[in-house]
């Protein structure tokens, strides 16, 4: 089977096969009508489970999740070509509010916090920010639970918090949306890896405990496949690669090319040389 073969149903084995919670099938984007960043790309993430989006940066990883969260048109950009459906329901050209409503709530790369706010200013923004279902104390409640060092600085303010206590904040709130959906944008960035395994960990337990849909990208191959159910790894906004991480991580090559774990030599390799690399070569064999 080569990597642009159509792979098994992503649900892992892990119970019956169901309808994805996200369906993107054969989405392109394309900026200022002219330049081409993602191209065909067909992902399904199926409810309750972590699915992983891999690849270098500038790849069209975080293309992929404005397109899902509905910030293209402020970047001069659209989808166009193939769907983006959520329980169904098509989101091509939906407004970021409106995409919010439905229940998908993004952490970003980026300015994820209010600096200007208290940890507990913060958290209470999400909260009135949720969806109505009754669920904003019991969550708040697995909130303060997972993530005590918030409790603890509850009244400081938040831009004085470390790299990674502002990304647990931002986890935080962002669960207190209690989201159907929730999209991580490269969250090992900046930190160091004792954080970054500690933090992949919380967002592993969260995902059990609310039964929480997560689809996240990662340049962290290794940290995002310790969590997820399954992967798909994308090269110059196409899928070069998908997978559950026993399937990725057992592969010399791909341990190779993508994780840094062969035995050959690594440092003259990257994701780039993998686009040339799959054009000679046949994968699983």
């Amino acid at each position: 089977m080569s990597l642009t073969d159509t792979p098994a149903p992503p649900h892992a084995g892990r119970g019956p096969l169901a309808e994805p919670l996200l369906d993107i099938r054969g989405v392109e984007v394309t900026y200022e009508k002219v330049e081409v960043a993602v191209r065909g790309l067909n992902i399904q993430v199926p409810e309750g489970r972590i699915t992983a989006v891999l690849g270098a940066n500038g790849a069209g990883k975080t293309t992929l999740l404005r397109a899902i969260g509905g910030f293209l048109p402020g970047e001069h950009a659209v989808v166009s070509d193939g769907e983006i459906r959520f329980e169904g329901r098509v989101l091509n050209g939906m407004q970021p509010h409106k995409v919010t409503k439905l229940g998908i709530a993004m952490v970003p790369e980026r300015d994820k916090i209010f600096p200007t706010l208290t940890v507990d200013e913060n958290l209470r923004v999400s909260v009135g920010a949720k969806t109505s279902n009754g669920r904003g104390s019991d969550l708040r409640e697995t909130i303060d639970e997972m993530f005590p060092v918030l409790v603890k600085r509850r009244k400081d303010t938040a831009g004085y918090l470390s790299g990674g206590e502002r990304q647990m904040l931002a986890i935080a709130a962002t669960v207190l949306c209690n989201p159907r959906l929730m999209m991580v944008d490269e969250l090992s960035l900046g930190l160091a890896p004792k954080l970054v395994t500690e933090l992949f960990g919380l967002v592993k337990s969260l995902s059990a405990e609310l039964g929480l849909t997560v689809l996240m990208v990662e340049q962290d191959a290794m940290a995002a496949l310790s969590i997820a159910d399954y992967a798909y790894v994308i090269e110059n906004g196409r899928i070069v690669l998908d997978g559950t991480p026993e399937r990725l991580l057992a592969h010399e090559d791909v341990r190779e090319f993508y994780l840094g774990l062969g035995s050959g030599d690594t440092d003259a390799r990257s994701y780039a040389d993998v686009k040339q690399y799959t054009r000679t070569r046949r994968w699983w064999g």
